[in-house]
């Protein structure tokens, strides 16, 4: 059901057949956007959002998101809703892209600001708790960011999550509980999950090395060691290069004018290259010195890394170099289960639309293409026919010129 902009809070909302009571935040985008949605001032010439389904939907209506608009520009705008904490409970973020521009370099990501931001002067450097979405910028970066601030410094997640870079809608979703675990999904299928403090460097290791342990110096790690009883064969060295036995001095060859002769240099046949004794295993090996750990005496645990006190602006601060991408269906939620089905009752209900039309289009597309290469060859032979006729013409007309000529005379 497409719902007029607006926010949720502490509420039971009906999605299908099921209720659900929970913390809700459903920002859903209708014409009246522009009066929730606050555009920066820090900059004058930031890049205009536009309501729009794109050029092709699954919906004219349910699809409509605010879309990107000019190339080359950075987007600020950004919504606010009642401050809160996600203190003990999940967190769970959700919204759509779309890059239907076929999308070359720039951001696909929301990020969440604490609630006290200055939405009139949100920017690039502007403290945030959370980014997360696509990001893409020529083919060696299509990753999902998932990025968490910890005291004061943003850290991105150690592993690489790839985003899809396709021109269609999809759904992305971040799930963050209060367990320290997380899961990252696209179109409502997990497709990365582990542990925050595993996966993000905000903590000090737990184990670092021991100072004061000291790799023995009887310790021999040599796997391998040179056989002392292997000897080089006396008949082993033999020049790399050789002259030529074949090569014979020119006929004309002048040792006055072009000094001595010497025959050109070949590779020698019998050359074996560096002798290099057998190897054999070390009788002394004692394997790979490991060096002993001990526990971090600046680590602390910290059992609340998914938690913030004062979430209550989502934004949208990026770049684009072509513009196009349309936003839309942002959520924000404690319940895991209602993010699932709000995505399948919103983009899951339109995604096969919207890729029949697409496909309809660039059928279209390429019909028209083709006769216009048809036209453009039909054209050109034309063209080259005019030309021999014209030529042939030319050559009649010669012809009779001389035969009258010829008759004169």
């Amino acid at each position: 059901m497409k719902l007029p902009l607006l926010l949720l809070g502490f509420a039971a909302r009906a999605l299908g057949d099921a209720a659900y009571t929970f913390h809700c935040f459903s920002i859903l985008i209708s014409g009246a956007w522009e009066s929730r949605w606050t555009e920066s001032k820090h900059n004058s010439d930031y890049g205009k959002f536009v309501l729009s389904a794109g050029k092709f939907y699954g919906d004219p209506e349910k699809d409509k998101g605010i879309q990107t608009s000019q190339d080359a520009k950075f987007y600020a705008r950004s919504v606010k809703f009642e401050p809160f904490s996600n203190e003990d409970q999940t967190l769970v973020i959700q919204f759509t892209v779309k890059h239907e521009q076929n999308i070359d370099c720039g951001g696909g990501y929301i990020k969440l600001f604490p609630g006290d931001l200055n939405q009139e002067d949100m920017y690039g450097d502007s403290p945030y708790y959370i980014m997360f979405g696509p990001d893409i910028c020529g083919p060696g970066t299509k990753k999902v960011h998932v990025i968490f601030s910890y005291k004061g410094k943003n850290h991105l997640i150690n592993k690489d999550v790839r985003c899809k870079d396709d021109e269609y809608t999809h759904l992305y979703t971040l799930i963050v509980r209060p367990d320290n675990t997380y899961e990252v999904k696209i179109d409502n299928k997990k497709v990365e999950s582990g542990n925050i403090e595993n996966d993000w460097d905000m903590l000090p290791p737990k184990q670092v090395k021991d100072p004061n342990a000291k790799k023995p110096e009887d310790w021999d790690d040599r796997e391998k060691i040179d056989d002392p009883d292997d000897v080089k064969p006396e008949d082993w060295e033999k020049p790399e290069h050789i002259a030529d036995p074949d090569a014979k001095k020119p006929d004309d060859w002048d040792d006055e004018m072009d000094g001595e002769w010497e025959p050109p240099m070949i590779q020698n046949p019998e050359y074996q290259g560096e002798w290099k004794p057998r190897q054999i295993d070390n009788p002394t090996y004692k394997g790979k010195w490991v060096h002993p750990e001990i526990d971090n005496p600046e680590y602390t645990p910290a059992p609340k890394l998914y938690m913030y006190e004062n979430i209550g602006v989502l934004g949208l601060d990026l770049w684009q170099v072509k513009s196009g991408t349309v936003f839309d269906n942002f959520l924000i939620t404690n319940n895991e289960k209602y993010a699932e089905d709000f995505g399948n009752q919103t983009w899951g209900v339109t995604k096969d639309t919207e890729k029949k039309m697409k496909e309809k289009q660039d059928e279209e597309d390429k019909r028209i293409e083709e006769e216009e290469e048809k036209t453009k060859s039909e054209d050109q032979e034309e063209e080259e026919e005019d030309e021999e006729a014209e030529k042939e013409e030319e050559q009649e007309v010669e012809s009779d010129t001389q035969a009258k000529a010829r008759d004169e005379l």
